[in-house]
């Protein structure tokens, strides 16, 4: 801990406050925590970037794209192995972008949508609509078919081997559709019944569940806690129990039969503008329970990872706004099963 706060003098009050929230949280005992979930830890990202995507492939972690303060977006590919505990890089994405969408399935790694601009930084941007492909094997990257629309800030996880896409900034917010990798092909979906953007989706026990979001492109506007649940076997959507407090910029993961949401970027008067909520949700009993604080807020961030047990939440914004990336790597065990 002392070396993340020696480097505060050169990193600024974010870095500051997040090495203080980390200090906290380190000497906070495990016995006062509740039972069946701790945070911890792991070894820092190479780089700060906000507005990432993050997703898992054999045990390995990919942070991409996404921006640092000076809001110059990059193509930047960020790895972490689970295993040895270690980052690296590996061939960067096939053009810089911010506030794309990430998944993997079949062993192959996908890059979908986004956001871009004609001056490289993050503002005044238009969306689009590329998919492509990484297999980690020979570390290349390759174009497949486009979405049918292009959006970013948008959700996305995994049913039966097919990527659905959820949400996007207005006008997409409420565009739905499925990618199926084997034909290389996509299929557009009934809309997404609330419109929305900087959603959270899990895929659990065959059908997609999307959480929250905001309905105004931008920050400051209105938010949602809104559960929405799509049935691939009935093409149909239905409404689940709202969060238990209504958040964007959240992120979510699919863990043990469980969803998982944590953080955000909402508006005042949270500190920051930043949520530290750790909610879970069972598509069993249709209820939502909160569990402890992340101890560094964070938002920025699309996807997680889930591995051995741990829930993964690399990098994000630690204030509001997209111009704060963090390098903390904060990792969740949860023992709560909703299987």
């Amino acid at each position: 801990m002392s070396g993340a706060v020696a480097r505060c003098g050169k990193l600024g009050l974010g870095a500051l406050l997040m090495s203080t929230l980390l200090l906290a949280a380190a000497l906070t005992p495990v016995e006062a925590q509740p039972p069946g979930s701790i945070w911890t830890v792991r070894t820092e990202l190479l780089e700060s970037y906000s507005e990432i995507a993050v997703g898992e492939l054999n045990g390995q972690i990919y942070v991409i794209g996404g921006y640092p303060q000076t809001r110059r977006y990059v193509d930047t590919v960020q790895v972490y192995d689970s295993a040895a505990g270690r980052w690296s890089y590996t061939t960067p994405a096939p053009q810089p972008l911010h506030h794309t969408m990430t998944t993997s399935v079949n062993g192959k790694l996908y890059l979908i949508g986004g956001e871009i601009s004609a001056d490289g930084f993050a503002n005044q941007g238009f969306y689009i609509n590329t998919v492509y492909e990484y297999d980690p094997a020979t570390a290349v990257w390759t174009q497949k078919a486009p979405m049918p629309t292009a959006r970013s800030a948008g959700a996305t996880d995994v049913i039966d081997g097919k990527i659905y896409v959820a949400g996007g900034r207005p006008p997409q917010g409420s565009d739905f559709a499925v990618y199926d990798p084997a034909a290389d092909t996509w299929r557009v979906l009934p809309d997404l019944p609330t419109q929305r953007n900087h959603l959270a989706a899990a895929a659990i026990g065959g059908k997609l569940y999307v959480a929250g979001g905001r309905f105004g492109g931008g920050v400051g506007s209105e938010m949602t806690d809104i559960l929405e649940i799509y049935d691939p076997a009935t093409n149909t959507w239905s409404r689940g129990a709202p969060l238990l407090e209504r958040r964007a910029g959240l992120n979510g993961v699919a863990a043990r039969g469980c969803f998982y949401t944590f953080g955000g970027e909402g508006n005042d008067p949270h500190p920051l503008g930043i949520f530290a909520n750790n909610e879970v949700y069972n598509p069993v009993t249709d209820s939502w329970q909160s569990l402890e604080p992340i101890p560094v807020p964070v938002h920025g961030v699309t996807g997680a990872a889930y591995v051995d047990g741990w829930i993964h939440l690399p990098g994000g914004g630690i204030s509001r706004g997209g111009n704060s990336g963090a390098t903390i790597h904060q990792v969740f065990r949860a023992d709560v099963a909703c299987e």
